[in-house]
């Protein structure tokens, strides 16, 4: 017996002020950019080669402009964290791309959260085993809609802020990252043909931490607004 499966859609994200969607095809999510977030979480913060994992494409949950979106906290974890991180939206790409053309790529940038079981990471570092457990849950990572680059340009310094329930909880600037957006592009492109419709986290800032049942995120960051989710 034989199946026939109808093709699957991609999952895809809002663009700002329109109706159209961005499918996405891979994500890619860039640890330690910032040198305070890999002091906190033990690493060097100098500019070591950058490292990367994936998550899932439908692990994506869009979040709709200026409406309060519903989180779910995750089965399997007692230790829930939040990293807000700006999205990276690519429009091209190619493999062994220069520095000083991985810009072109973009299409937009996103207010984006990497949500994480942190408890399952550190066991699974402990255990040198993957991130996927903890990294690529369902809804794992919220992300606003996208602003392309003919109306933002390309974000290089500004604030990158969350709060819980009204506290600030990160708050850096764009500035401080160790690796630029188009360094990320650049080095990725050596390991994979990096192809439209890929998105890049790019990294969070220090103060990460866990966010429970109940409360409300908002991230923001300057020139792409904010996101509001309540976890539940």
């Amino acid at each position: 017996m034989s199946f026939i499966f109808p093709p699957a859609e991609r999952p895809a994200l809002p663009i700002a002020g329109t109706d159209a969607l961005f499918p996405v095809r891979r994500v890619y999510c860039v640890g330690r950019n910032y040198a305070a977030h890999g002091i906190e979480m033990g690493g060097d913060p100098s500019r070591e080669p950058p490292f990367f994992f994936m998550k899932p494409a439908d692990a994506l949950q869009p979040v709709p402009d200026g409406q309060l979106a519903e989180h779910p906290y995750p089965p399997g974890t007692e230790n829930y964290h939040f990293e807000i991180e700006m999205v990276v939206a690519l429009k091209s790409g190619g493999r062994d791309i220069p520095v000083a053309k991985a810009l072109d790529c973009v299409y937009g940038y996103a207010v984006g959260i990497d949500m994480t079981r942190r408890d399952l990471q550190d066991e699974a570092k402990q255990m040198r085993r993957p991130w996927e457990l903890a990294k690529g849950g369902d809804c794992s990572g919220p992300v606003g809609p996208l602003h392309p680059v003919s109306q933002v340009g390309h974000p290089a310094r500004g604030s990158i802020a969350l709060a819980v329930d009204g506290t600030t909880r990160q708050d850096a600037d764009l500035a401080e990252m160790i690796w630029s957006v188009a360094e990320q592009i650049a080095y990725l492109s050596r390991y994979f043909e990096v192809m439209p419709g890929d998105v890049i986290f790019s990294g969070t800032p220090a103060g990460v931490g866990a966010v429970a049942r109940g409360e409300t995120m908002t991230a923001s960051i300057d020139g792409l607004g904010s996101i509001a989710l309540r976890v539940v």
